[in-house]
């Protein structure tokens, strides 16, 4: 405002500051009405969470259980499921790209399922690897 009371215009202050003419205008606006207190910063909480803390952390646990302890055939949580389990045990919607905020929010990261054979035997691996493969190499060089 020292600026202003000096003579300055809105459009020469905005210049100095490197700010739109309307921030000095709103900046102005804000001062006339209020003095010095118009001018402090205001927390803006942005929009209501859809779900209350006890309801995330109540889907935590629910996530935790695995998607065939809620009706599905495979142990992949996808964004979908996540939505379709909200609306069955909260009775809120949320788009999937609401869901995907709220998950990175409680912590949870997108992950893809490792590709194994469940008849795979680590040790099999192991000894391929330390045993069998450095044979193989030294036949091929």
């Amino acid at each position: 405002m020292v600026l202003l009371e000096e003579g300055y215009t809105q459009a020469e202050v905005a210049a100095k500051l490197g700010v739109t003419q309307g921030a000095v205008s709103q900046w102005k606006k804000a001062f006339d009405q209020e003095g010095r207190d118009g001018l402090t910063a205001k927390i803006h909480p942005g929009p209501t969470p859809k779900l209350s803390p006890k309801e995330r952390e109540r889907l935590l646990k629910l996530l935790s259980q695995g998607p065939r302890k809620h009706g599905w055939t495979t142990e992949l949580w996808t964004l979908p499921r996540v939505v379709e389990l909200i609306e069955r045990k909260f009775g809120v919607r949320y788009d999937q790209s609401g869901v995907w905020h709220l998950l990175r929010r409680l912590g949870w990261t997108c992950q893809k399922p490792e590709r194994r054979a469940r008849e795979r035997s680590q040790d099999a691996v192991d000894r391929w690897r330390n045993h069998d493969w450095p044979r193989l190499k030294k036949i091929a060089s």
